[in-house]
């Protein structure tokens, strides 16, 4: 499996993913942590690839999302955008229901 097809099921299977640098518990940059904060705010699970973990992904993804800067949220498959957009959205009030329609929409495994 090539480095797209690998960031494309990422994408596929997730219905809300955050690429960032570090972990929730500890992001590695402060635009990370601002979209890590909106997300655990919003209490809706997210799944998240550590970029600083797989250098090949953080090479690749911008090329695909058209988006060179990190964190990249995925809800649905669609790319949201950044730390800036994510704190918008959540200051709006329009993240969380963005988020719960993404987890409730995702078919049920098995």
């Amino acid at each position: 499996m090539t480095i797209e097809e690998t960031i494309r099921e990422q994408i596929a299977q997730h219905p809300v993913l955050l690429y960032m640098k570090g972990v929730p518990d500890m992001p590695q940059c402060g635009f990370s942590a601002k979209a890590v904060g909106c997300l655990q705010a919003a209490g809706v699970p997210f799944a998240y690839v550590n970029i600083l973990a797989a250098p090949m992904i953080r090479e690749k993804l911008p090329s695909i999302s058209m988006w060179p800067t990190f964190p990249q949220l995925f809800v649905a498959g669609e790319l949201v955008g950044g730390s800036d957009i994510v704190d918008e959205l959540a200051q709006k009030g329009e993240l969380k229901p963005m988020l719960e329609q993404a987890v409730a929409s995702q078919p049920a495994a098995g």
